[in-house]
């Protein structure tokens, strides 16, 4: 079994980060029962060894924190991994490499798990048997332990060969670009106006019931950040969306919404009523987006094959290139800021894209 130290005071091991510049980092949490996702263990690996950081015993962690951000991030998929520590600690590292996409730009299974990048690199089995675990649990069982070091173990010597290969394809500066795309605080800020946004099927309504939806949306958002519970515990979707579709103005009418607990009912009622009314003072102009023309779909295609056709140039997926629903989205809505307009995608595709517009 790997070596590792266990780290309950987390600012008495500031001085060993502070001799590397380079640290291979993993999380594991919990938010099941939660809006807010809850770090319960931190593991590092630096050239050197390998710690496992307890954030639940209630030590400070000011001086680890910021010896921790001033250095490169070595994460697998790192997306989740960074929204916990930025909603835990409010701030993130200076700079990330994330090995999967570094995988993905040398051509291996886009979107790969670290558990098969290394297998692909080191032809090491990890057995993944405790995906379901408490993390919150204290002492932590040490199987989980030797289960949650595994996962930082390569993540060092992955980086060290990624960059090897990376160098070599001449895409090193890529997977530098789009690793630290992932450090954009938009991407994890709580922004209760585009709440609506995750709410399936609201795009289809129209009118007063879609400001209806943009409205309850907006209060589910903030109803669930100030309790602290999941979306779905406050007002499960398909409720929100039929009390945006009846449009209720009683109490009656509101508590024959099917799926509506009466709880809630009796709790916020008169709020959700109101909330309604209010919708209809609103701009009620909004249609659902209009499905592509001939024209549009043409287009579309002529540039998903010249996606394709560099990709497979470059050995690596279309996806990576330039996805689908960004390429529907320049054309349906003229939107200019995907990544495929931007960085070493422009001048590789995003130009000729461009002129297809």
């Amino acid at each position: 079994m790997t070596a590792f130290t266990f780290v309950d005071e987390p600012d008495t091991i500031t001085p060993e980060l502070h001799a590397h510049p380079l640290l291979g980092i993993d999380t594991e949490f919990i938010r099941e029962k939660t809006f807010f996702a809850h770090l319960c263990l931190l593991q590092i690996s630096t050239a050197e060894g390998i710690y496992c950081v307890d954030p639940l015993a209630g030590n400070p962690m000011q001086s680890f924190w910021e010896e921790a951000f001033e250095k490169t991030w070595v994460v697998h998929s790192a997306r989740q991994d960074i929204e916990v520590i930025f909603q835990t600690a409010g701030a993130m590292p200076a700079r990330l490499f994330d090995t999967q996409i570094a995988a993905g730009l040398l051509g291996m299974q886009p979107q790969i798990g670290y558990a098969g990048l290394v297998k692909e690199l080191f032809g090491v089995d990890i057995p993944k048997a405790h995906t379901r675990a408490d993390w919150s649990q204290r002492p932590v069982p040490d199987a989980l332990l030797h289960y949650a070091v595994e996962d930082v173990e390569y993540l060092l010597p992955a980086y060290g060969l990624l960059c090897e290969r990376l160098e070599k394809a001449g895409r090193k500066e890529w997977a530098e670009q789009d690793s630290q795309l992932l450090l954009d605080e938009s991407l994890y800020d709580v922004d209760e106006s585009q709440a609506v946004q995750r709410l399936k099927g609201a795009r289809n309504l129209h009118g007063r019931r879609y400001s209806a939806a943009q409205r309850l949306a907006v209060w589910r958002e903030t109803e669930a950040a100030s309790r602290n519970r999941p979306r779905q515990w406050i007002l499960r979707d398909s409720a929100l969306l039929e009390i945006a579709h009846e449009l209720p103005e009683s109490m009656a009418a509101l508590q024959r919404i099917e799926g509506l607990p009466g709880k809630l009912a009796d709790r916020a009622g008169d709020k959700l009523l109101a909330i309604v009314a209010q919708s209809a003072d609103d701009d009620n102009d909004y249609r659902p987006p209009a499905a592509p023309n001939e024209r549009q779909k043409k287009l579309l295609k002529t540039m998903q094959t010249a996606v394709a056709t560099c990709a497979r140039e470059l050995g690596i997926s279309p996806e990576l290139v330039a996805p689908r629903r960004e390429l529907s989205a320049a054309i349906l809505t003229g939107t200019r800021d995907s990544r495929v307009f931007r960085g070493w995608r422009r001048e590789l595709i995003g130009e000729q894209l461009l002129q297809l517009l």
